[in-house]
């Protein structure tokens, strides 16, 4: 049994991680909610049980044997070191640990041997929803057929924003059903994202860089390489949809070895973490409405790319929420417990 601390726990994904933990009766002997001063008192679900929050500065790590952490990136290159340095092993949901070299960089179903890295600084990286997604069924695909190049469109819901993500969205659509009174004030609700979300996909997530490529699109690169395979070379694209939960994704992979539809379809079902929903039918496969509050990347729509040699494209979608963030922390505490800190 280990004592458990949810850093950020009044967030959508801090929620997530204490539903997660309690699911998957995760081994706690007690557990630790912290957030801001702000939410402090606040009473949070864990199980049958209630956690009170507490303040995240004024807190002992000391008591914590893991932290899962969900608080954004200038939180987390405060906090991270001290709660390591406590004793305290951080799993980290934010972008702030996961190009250190001295950080693994781990999804469990890939590269579960990555975690035993933690030692050298106590923290592990989360990577990004879009990258999780997309790398459990490639790494399936990259062992048998090796990767040469990917291209990625996402398609990605408002709630990869946080609260304020799924708010705008909600508060917009309302606008568009009070007709033409609510959009001219559509305007002063333009705040969390660049433009209008409701009833819109807009081609920007994150800060544009000087190759006019954004930071999530790097990010989806470079943490694909870090994870699977720095040979690869991967092109994406990514887009925010008026979806409040699940990014859907489609892939193109060209490989080195002969693949065919039927043999990645093969693959891909006898994958851990993967459900293969693929029938070539009205309805014969997932969305990211179907896979809300689910825990699997549902793979559908696998099909041969005849453009190039040894050429595959399908679909995926996963709720960024779960696998996407708070499933795969919980998943990587699971091999760190089980693994390491019980020998």
């Amino acid at each position: 049994m280990v004592n458990v601390a949810v850093v950020g726990a009044t967030g959508n994904v801090g929620r997530t991680m204490l539903d997660i933990l309690a699911e998957r009766k995760f081994p706690v002997d007690k557990i630790y909610a912290l957030a801001s001063p702000k939410s402090v008192g606040k009473e949070l679900s864990f199980g049958d049980d209630v956690v009170v929050v507490e303040d995240l500065a004024k807190f002992d790590f000391s008591k914590a044997d893991v932290a899962l952490m969900s608080a954004g990136g200038s939180v987390s290159e405060k906090w991270a070191p001290k709660m390591a340095e406590a004793g305290c092993v951080v799993i980290d949901n934010s972008s702030q640990w996961r190009m250190d070299p001295d950080v693994p960089l781990v999804v469990p179903e890939v590269n579960p041997q990555a975690i035993a890295g933690y030692k050298k600084k106590g923290i592990i990286a989360n990577p990004n929803c879009s990258t999780i997604q997309m790398v459990v069924p490639l790494a399936a695909l990259h062992r048998k057929f090796k990767i040469k190049r990917v291209v990625v469109s996402t398609y990605q819901s408002v709630s990869g924003a946080g609260k304020a993500g799924i708010d705008e969205l909600w508060d917009q659509s309302k606008l568009v059903y009070e007709g033409s009174i609510g959009l001219d004030r559509m305007g002063e609700t333009v705040k969390k994202f660049t433009k209008q979300i409701s009833y819109n996909v807009i081609p920007h997530i994150d800060v544009f860089l000087d190759d006019g490529a954004t930071k999530e699109e790097w990010k989806m690169a470079a943490e694909t390489k870090k994870i699977l395979d720095p040979s690869i070379k991967l092109h994406a694209n990514c887009a925010r949809v008026p979806v409040f939960v699940g990014h859907g994704e489609y892939v193109n992979i060209e490989c080195e070895n002969e693949i065919s539809d039927q043999a990645a379809r093969t693959i891909l079902m006898k994958t851990p973490g993967v459900m293969v929903v693929d029938n070539r039918v009205d309805a014969g496969y997932q969305t990211q409405v179907d896979a809300a509050g689910l825990d699997d990347v549902y793979v559908s729509r696998i099909r041969s790319d005849a453009t190039v040699d040894n050429g595959l494209s399908f679909w995926c979608v996963a709720d960024n929420l779960r696998k996407g963030a708070a499933l795969n922390a919980v998943q990587i505490a699971e091999v760190l417990v089980r693994d390491y800190l019980n020998k």
